[in-house]
């Protein structure tokens, strides 16, 4: 064990003194991802603000057929712009979100009791169209309620007698579980930064070595090869466990920052979560470690090294991008599977939902396993020189 001690040392030490790998290593997520979640919410606010403060300036089509409703939205802020030439180019060339068309047949059926047709013509492919589609759509429909409403009174209906269903919504959400961008970015985030924690030394002490021939002498030594591979490894995995605890301070230290309070969320960490957190992933550094150096002795260069890792680094991208599409509820047999697990047990912590001590400990065994058998086929690549030196 003396060798896989002495291997340690030395690529901690080299390691230290490049300044470029400690930065890559140790640096770059801590700095980068908290950054990048407050520059997003920060913008999420100020869209919401600038979306609340904007007046809608609305297109109407026929407004003489239905001078009460224009009144009506009038008196609701809404700013009437004069009848386009064609209403469906001027939506298709984003020149207005939406325009109201008032038919012709309106008076009539108003006149009858009959529901007045009335069009929205918009698009809600574009994203940046849909609150003032929204907007437009709730303000018609409120309208409708109030004049089906003084039709009934005036027939000498209660208008009660037309909602014989009264629905109450009971708010079972905690300002925690709120926190649905961190539910889904934070897991994200850690994933990554196991992955990248990991990624240049991997590359460096495998790859990058052969290409240096300094790894050609390491291996003449009297020392068994899997402690060479081994020291290494471990290197790389405590440089990613090192990078994941830095990026979770960083983020206990910039989320009281945030505007998180205009969204109805707490994104608040304590130590207890956070540490619940670090355990939950501390696994993943661990296989990272592992994955990453089997795939690094494969390259033959530190340039072939890293067209591997572009595409490893997807992988932790996978679970975070299933959930965003299809949301799933957490069940036990979930926590077999290494990643996917990691992404659920974090949205569990933040939200403060109790976990079964089962959760964690399937989850992290897992991890375990699959790390370790991606550590034995490292292992095993090292006692094949014709593999190690394929760069010479």
């Amino acid at each position: 064990m003396n060798g896989l001690t002495t291997v340690f040392r030395k690529e901690v030490r080299e390691n230290i003194r490049d300044r470029r790998a400690l930065f890559n290593s140790l640096l770059l997520g801590p700095i980068l991802f908290p950054l990048l979640f407050v520059g997003l919410m920060w913008f999420l606010e100020s869209a919401e603000k600038e979306r609340a403060a904007q007046t809608l300036e609305l297109p109407v089509v026929g407004a003489e057929y239905a001078p009460s409703l224009i009144r009506f939205l009038e008196q609701k802020g809404v700013v009437i712009q004069p009848e386009p030439a064609d209403p469906e180019e001027m939506v298709r060339n984003q020149e207005t979100p939406v325009v109201v068309r008032i038919l012709p047949e309106y008076p009539e059926k108003w006149r009858e009791g009959l529901p007045a047709p009335v069009e929205v013509i918009s698009d809600p492919s574009r994203q940046e169209s849909n609150a003032s589609i929204r907007r437009v759509r709730m303000l018609l429909l409120g309208y409708g309620q109030q004049i089906g409403s003084l039709r009934l009174q005036l027939r000498g209906v209660s208008p009660q007698l037309a909602s014989p269903v009264m629905v109450k919504d009971v708010d079972l959400s905690t300002p925690k579980s709120r926190a649905i961008l961190a539910v889904i970015f934070l897991p994200y985030v850690l994933m990554i930064t196991a992955f990248t924690g990991a990624t240049h030394l991997a590359m460096d002490t495998t790859a990058g070595e052969k290409e240096r021939k300094s790894l050609e002498p390491l291996l003449i030594n009297p020392v068994p090869r899997w402690e060479i591979m081994t020291g290494k490894m471990i290197t790389t995995m405590v440089f990613a466990m090192a990078s994941l605890a830095l990026t979770l301070v960083a983020f206990r230290i910039v989320l009281p920052y945030m505007p998180v309070g205009a969204f109805g969320m707490d994104l608040t960490l304590g130590l207890h979560t956070l540490l619940k957190i670090l355990l939950v992933i501390s696994p993943v550094a661990i296989l990272a470690a592992a994955l990453l150096t089997l795939l690094a002795s494969f390259a033959k260069s530190y340039r072939e090294a890293q067209s591997y890792m572009g595409l490893v680094i997807l992988i932790p991208m996978i679970p975070s991008l299933i959930f965003m599409a299809n949301p799933i509820k957490a069940e036990f047999s979930m926590m077999a599977i290494p990643l996917f697990s990691q992404n659920l047990l974090i949205g569990e912590i933040i939200r403060e939902e109790a976990v079964p001590l089962g959760w964690y400990a399937l989850s992290i065994v897992s991890t375990l396993v699959i790390g370790l058998i991606l550590a034995v086929a490292a292992a095993t690549l090292y006692n094949r020189p014709k593999l190690i030196f394929s760069g010479s």
